[in-house]
C-alpha cells in the first residue's frame, strides 16, 4: 500500500484527532483552573501535582495534512516515503558526520577516521531500515544490537550530548515539517541515551 492510498484512507480520521486533541487541551485547561486558586488563566494554570498547561503554545493546526494515522508497521513504511526516503536519511547523516569529523571526543570511536564514508553508508542503512526502507542494513551486517556494537567505546554522557548536539544540527539543515522532525528527534534522543555504558568520565 503507498503512501497516497494509505492517506486516501485516513484524511478523516486526521481531522477526528485534530479535534478530539483541541477537546483534550480544552478539558485539561477546565480541570486545572477549577483545581487552582490564582493564576493567569489567560496562559497557563498550574495543577496540584505541579503540571503546567500553556494555553497559547496549542496549535493543533500545526499536524501536517499528510501525516499518517496509521498502524505501527505501516507507519514506519509511509513515514519514511513521506520524508523522502534514503536521500533524506543519508543528507541528515552525511551532515551530521560533518560534525563528528572535528569533534576531539567522537571521531577517534571510528577506527577507519578521518574516511567516514563507511560509517555514513552503515548509519544511513540503519535509519532507512529502522524508518520502514529496505532491510539491507540486516542482510549486510545481521541483528543491529546496538548497544552490543557501542560496547567497545566509552559512551559517556558528555559522549552522548556530544552525538546529540551534531545530530540536532544535522536535523535542523532538513527543514522537515514540525511533527516530521519531532518524530524522528524523539527516536534519535531515545537510542542516544540508550548507548551510554559508562558514567567514568
Amino acid at each position: 500500500m503507498s503512501a497516497t492510498d494509505i492517506q486516501d484512507d485516513y484524511n478523516e480520521r486526521l481531522g477526528i484527532v485534530k479535534r478530539l486533541t483541541a477537546l483534550f487541551f480544552a478539558s485539561a485547561v477546565l480541570l486545572t483552573l477549577t483545581a487552582c486558586s490564582s493564576g493567569d488563566a489567560s496562559t497557563s494554570s498550574e495543577s496540584s501535582a505541579g503540571y503546567t498547561v500553556e494555553v497559547d503554545e496549542l496549535d493543533v493546526t500545526a499536524v501536517p495534512e499528510d501525516y499518517p494515522l496509521i498502524p505501527a508497521d505501516e507507519f514506519a513504511a509511509a513515514f519514511e516515503e513521506l520524508i523522502g526516503g534514503r536521500d533524506t536519511f543519508e543528507k541528515l547523516v552525511r551532515e551530521f558526520y560533518v560534525g563528528v569529523a572535528t569533534d576531539e571526543v567522537l571521531l577517534p570511536m571510528y577506527p577507519e577516521q578521518p574516511d567516514l564514508e563507511g560509517a555514513i553508508q552503515r548509519l544511513t542503512g540503519f535509519l532507512e531500515q529502522y524508518w520502514g526502507g529496505p532491510s539491507t542494513y540486516s542482510q549486510e551486517r545481521g541483528h543491529p544490537r546496538l548497544r552490543m556494537r557501542h560496547m567497545p567505546f566509552k559512551v559517556n554522557p558528555d559522549a552522548r550530548d556530544r552525538w546529540l548536539h551534531h545530530m540536532r544540527n544535522a536535523l535542523d539543515t532538513l527543514e522537515l515539517p514540525p511533527l516530521y522532525d519531532a518524530e524522528i528527534w524523539a527516536y534519535l534522543d531515545r537510542a542516544a541515551h540508550a548507548m551510554v555504558n559508562t558514567f567514568e568520565d
